[in-house]
This record gives C-alpha cells, structure tokens and sequence, in this order.
C-alpha cells in the first residue's frame, strides 16, 4: 500500500550513477525522488536541504562514508528513515548500520520489488532486512557486548572524517580545504588519530579506516 497522504519524499545517495539512476527509475513510479548525489557530504548538505522522508544510501561512498553521513543526517533529521542498499553482505556492516540509525539494509542484487518493499516497510516504521543476512545480523546485535561495539567511539566525528579522507589518498591541504580547516588543524587532527588508534604510518592508517569502515578505498 503506498505511503498515506502525499507520495513519500526520497534522497538517492550512491557514487555510481548508474545504480543512483536505476534506484530512481525504480522508485519514482510510486514514490516522490528529489533527488540523487554521489557522496556522503553532499547527502548531509543535500538532506538538510531538502528535508527527505527516506534517505536510500550505499555505506561505500568517498569524501564521507554513509554510515557517518547517515548519523549526520539523523542528527539534523531525527524521523528520517535511513535504507541502506550495498553490496556487502557482511553482518557485522549491517549490524553497524543499524546501530548508526538505519531503518533498513538491504543488497543491491535485490529484486525492484523488494527495494520499494523495503521503503514501504520503513515508512511504517517498521526495520527491513534481507532474509538472507537477517538471522546472522540480530544475532549480533542481540548478543555482543559494549566492548565490541565501541570501536568507532575512539575517534571522534571530525577525526573520522579526517581519516576517511586521507585514507584516500588526498593531502592534508586537500582535506582542510574539503573540511574548511587549515592545514596545521589537519595535522593535529591526524597526530591524534595515530596516537588514539596507535599508528605508525599512513598505511596503519588506511589499514584501520577500512578494517572499521570509514574508508573502503
């Protein structure tokens, strides 16, 4: 049944655009897109602007990754329901997802039935997830303690923002100018990065950024 009232408001977040564009295709019979952009801070700006009802985002994007986007985003717009689409089928990303805020997770080798499914589902307020990783991801996050589940805590937002961006190669004067900082504020921000996380090098830390997914590059 489509969403009561005035037909839903949905923001395509995706780097390929292809995948944006079919999403799009997908949706829009149905439902109101009002948009599409290829990475995480532009989600922020773009959702902030745009006051969408569900947010359909890859976890995998440059710049900023969703899982940090989405968390920006449910601080800005705390009913927004967010409904990841990616191709990993790792449990522990989704059950990460969920902890970030997701209302749903889903892959992108599913059906365009089960995607606007899941937007439905969402918009009832409801939590989706693909069968097939869906016993796997409540099992962990009924069962893991704290401890486990802490490890993005270590860092701060604007320190993981900083470590996505140089584990993807950009300089520290690239990512004061992406992060309106100077260049020695970036300096002092990754000094502490490597301290925190006990790094050594630039590699420790491209090493670190995707073994925690803020960086998948």
């Amino acid at each position: 049944m489509p969403f009561s009232g005035n037909r839903a408001r949905i923001l395509i977040a995706d780097d390929h655009t292809l995948v944006a564009e079919l999403c799009k295709k997908m949706l829009e019979p149905e439902f109101q897109v009002i948009g599409t952009v290829c990475d995480g801070r532009a989600l922020v700006q773009a959702a902030e602007e745009l006051k969408p009802d569900v947010v359909v985002l890859d976890i995998a994007m440059p710049i900023l990754n969703g899982l940090d986007a989405g968390k920006q985003v449910k601080k800005i717009l705390p009913c927004v329901k967010l409904l990841y689409l990616t191709m990993s089928i790792d449990t522990q990303l989704a059950a990460d997802a969920f902890r970030c805020g997701a209302s749903g997770y889903l892959l992108k080798t599913c059906a365009a039935s089960e995607l606007i499914n899941a937007v439905r589902d969402v918009l009832r307020g409801k939590r989706y997830l693909s069968p097939s990783i869906a016993e796997e991801t409540s099992n962990r996050l009924r069962f893991e303690s704290p401890k486990v589940t802490s490890e993005e805590e270590r860092l701060t937002r604007r320190q993981r923002e900083v470590l996505q961006l140089l584990a993807e190669g950009k300089a520290m004067k690239e990512v004061g100018n992406i992060l309106n900082l100077t260049t020695r504020t970036v300096a002092f921000h990754k000094y502490r990065i490597m301290t925190v996380i006990g790094a050594k090098s630039n590699a420790d830390l491209v090493k670190y950024a995707i073994r925690n997914h803020v960086s998948t590059i």
